[in-house]
């Protein structure tokens, strides 16, 4: 009796993914996912929060970011300031207080370094409340030393200032030679050469 084969069934076509869902590589592609699993692993000092809501507020925030509402950025930087200030006292104390110099050492650095956060910090929330004019140059000269730019104003050749008018190169040479040869009459150790005085 002839066995009959049997056609392997083919694998049912894969589902198209629903477009409300998210794929794992959007999610670790999302920043805001991103940010708020930073902030989930760094924030256990509040208890366990759960990572969907904190997800779907960091979005909302982002938000308000794009549509330009820069309110909540500029509490969050004159708070870290103040955070780094508190820091820089803390730290400024304790190296006073100190009296190992490798110790002391130590403190100060932190401190300065905690200041100079902090000042970078409110530099750019002055930046983010006053932004600086931007200005479009039609030239931009960059060079790496002394450079010259003379953009097309000729300059105003030179007078005699009596009369206003203009000296000619060969008319300064006249001038120089006609200065130049009452010092050659008094010194006779010295001759004239092509309008230079060499000593003999």
């Amino acid at each position: 009796m002839a066995t009959r084969r049997k056609t392997p069934k083919a694998a049912p076509l894969a589902a198209p993914p629903n477009k409300g869902s998210i794929q794992p590589h959007q999610m670790l592609l999302s920043p805001s996912v991103q940010g708020a699993v930073g902030i989930h692993a760094w924030s256990k000092f509040m208890g366990e929060a759960d990572l969907l809501s904190l997800v779907e507020d960091l979005r909302e925030q982002v938000r308000d970011v794009q549509r330009g509402e820069l309110g909540r950025v500029e509490a969050m930087l004159f708070s870290q300031a103040t955070t780094l200030q508190t820091i820089f006292t803390s730290l400024a104390r304790r190296a006073a207080s100190n009296d190992g110099l490798q110790q002391f050492q130590v403190n100060l650095t932190l401190a300065l370094k905690a200041q100079s956060q902090c000042r970078a910090t409110l530099e750019a929330l002055a930046e983010i409340k006053n932004p600086r004019p931007v200005m479009f140059a039609k030239q931009a000269n960059v060079t790496s030393g002394p450079q010259q730019v003379n953009n097309g104003v000729a300059a105003p050749a030179p007078t005699n200032g009596q009369d206003g008018k203009t000296i000619s190169n060969s008319g300064s040479q006249a001038l120089l030679s006609e200065a130049v040869q009452p010092t050659l009459n008094d010194n006779p150790n010295r001759i004239a050469l092509n309008d230079s005085i060499v000593p003999r």
